[in-house]
């Protein structure tokens, strides 16, 4: 399969939004039928919707754009509409529901201009974890308002994908409470008992592949409970996302209070080991926001080792 003719690729770097792992071409189509031309961005790695085309790939990367203009036929887009004012018709955040429609034309908006939400972000990773593509432009300079570090998005008028084909897990709200239950409601990283916790895979998300997720069935045993989740606060869960998502782009793994040590290999992320999928798990061993309790329970045996070797010497 060759590229669509009626598609012009902009070859160079990709754009990369380095704040969310993500990764696009720069595209415009045109529509023989329409008097209509697409200029925008097509992700091309976007972990919420299982996208991830090697920049060594062209096969790949020609079909993927293929299915995307195909998605995006103007003559489609009144069908794609309606779909999505049923799902929105339901009980969601009003303010994610408003930015949508503000984006919902295909079109780039700039965050300054168009979006005015204390919580942007918030809602922007709303409609992502909703199955959304949505590419963004980070440090733009807008035009018309002037500023020269604005955010611009454009989300793509293609089919949504559902929660459960994005690569995340789900649990069901019985099986939440008892990882909870399981797990003492013990915040890991404040060393205390919380009535806030939040169920955290040790397994970073943004390592995983395709083959990566995983049932998480109400049969799950205690100890199977205990390998895969630890318990955090949502504020020690966004930040562990950060931590993680700079471990994946530079390969320099994350601290906790400062303290670089790591119970299994060093500071930096082992080049034998895979970046993504089930055996990048082996990297994440040893880093101090992979299990929380271990690292702990390690850096304590540690220096209770060093104290002991201090007395003997004295």
């Amino acid at each position: 399969m060759s590229l669509n003719p009626n598609i012009k690729l902009y070859e160079g770097s990709r754009f990369r939004n380095t704040k969310a792992s993500e990764e696009y071409v720069h595209v415009t189509f045109k529509y023989s039928d329409v008097p209509a031309e697409w200029d925008g961005w097509v992700p091309v790695e976007y972990r919420r919707t299982g996208v991830s085309i090697p920049e060594d790939d062209r096969t790949k990367l020609e079909e993927h754009l293929n299915s995307i203009y195909n998605q995006m036929h103007p003559s489609k887009y009144q069908s794609w509409k309606q779909k999505q004012d049923v799902y929105w018709a339901s009980t969601r955040s009003v303010e994610t529901k408003d930015i949508f429609y503000i984006l919902a034309d295909g079109k780039w908006h700039c965050r300054n201009c168009d979006i005015s939400n204390a919580n942007f972000a918030r809602r922007i990773q709303d409609l992502k974890e909703s199955g959304y593509t949505i590419a963004t432009h980070l440090n733009y300079h807008c035009p018309v308002c002037g500023n020269n570090r604005s955010t611009r998005l454009q989300l793509l008028p293609i089919d949504r994908v559902e929660l459960a084909g994005n690569g995340y897990e789900t649990w069901s709200p019985a099986l939440r409470n008892r990882i909870i239950s399981v797990l003492g409601n013990f915040d890991v990283y404040e060393s205390t008992p919380s009535r806030n916790c939040l169920p955290d895979h040790k397994f970073s998300e943004i390592r995983w592949d395709d083959d990566t997720k995983a049932e998480n069935p109400d049969t799950m045993t205690d100890a199977e409970i205990r390998s895969k989740f630890q318990l955090l606060s949502n504020q020690r869960n966004q930040q562990k996302r950060e931590v993680c998502r700079n471990c994946f782009q530079t390969g320099q793994r994350g601290t906790i209070y400062g303290i670089s040590f790591y119970y299994e290999r060093g500071p930096t992320w082992d080049a034998d080991i895979p970046t993504k999928g089930k055996d990048a798990e082996h990297g994440c061993v040893g880093c101090p926001w992979y299990d929380i309790a271990r690292w702990k329970s390690e850096l304590t045996r540690l220096i209770a080792y060093s104290d002991s070797i201090k007395n003997v010497k004295k």
